[in-house]
């Protein structure tokens, strides 16, 4: 009988626990939807005023939407003892880890992607600012959750860390905010936005690689 990856196993229990609590999984969804549908209303149809400031609205939603959907990565597996038995597994709690990232990236900024054309005919974006804001969001979306997961992980073991989370993750991506909206407002003015997508896919590379780690050990540090 072929031996069962337990990773593989991983992966496949949190997604189905995913599907499982449908209300927590569209909460952060519904809630991009209405900040980005109901700005227009806000500030006007104009077309001009929408495609300026339109990027930045978006990625400002993505970030609280994952702020608001971050602080249940691991407290369901905290408070069942899953994570101490995790620990306690013959699995690296690194690679773990990873797999819990991975399928809370596609339960919470996956579907985004694929509501991302309806966003943009809201903000009346031109199709070239579209392909550069979906570039940004399939770099930055993943770097959200993985450095998300750091202080999820250090808060997990706190009643209410759901402040002390926004407190600590919010001065850590107005970078990847600033490149995002910037390589948008280029492809606006037909401008060359490579570098900032490299600048970002380097925070991404460097995230994936160091994360995983870092999760971990604030995994630990929260079980003492």
């Amino acid at each position: 009988m072929k031996p069962v990856n337990p990773l593989t196993s991983i992966i496949k229990r949190d997604l189905v626990l995913a599907y499982r609590q449908k209300a927590e999984l569209l909460q952060p969804l519904l809630f991009f939807v209405m900040v980005i549908t109901l700005f227009p209303l806000g500030i006007g149809p104009g077309p001009e005023t929408l495609q300026k400031v339109g990027p930045g609205v978006i990625w400002v939603a993505a970030i609280l939407s994952a702020l608001l959907g971050m602080d249940k990565l691991f407290r369901d597996d905290f408070n069942d003892g899953s994570l101490e038995q995790l620990q306690l597994a013959h699995v690296s709690l690194s690679w773990a880890m990873f797999a819990k990232v991975f399928v809370h990236w596609c339960g919470s900024f996956l579907p985004l992607l694929l509501i991302s054309p309806l966003l943009a005919l809201f903000l009346n974006l031109t199709p070239a600012m579209y392909w550069a804001l979906i570039q940004t969001l399939a770099l930055g979306t993943p770097l959200l959750s993985l450095v998300g997961a750091i202080a999820v992980a250090l808060t997990v073991g706190l009643q209410r860390g759901g402040v002390l989370l926004s407190l600590l993750l919010i001065p850590v991506f107005i970078p990847l905010l600033i490149f995002a909206t910037s390589a948008v407002d280029s492809a606006a003015m037909g401008l060359n936005y490579a570098p900032q997508l490299a600048i970002i896919g380097a925070m991404l590379c460097f995230a994936v690689a160091i994360t995983p780690f870092a999760i971990s050990y604030a995994i630990r540090v929260s079980h003492h």
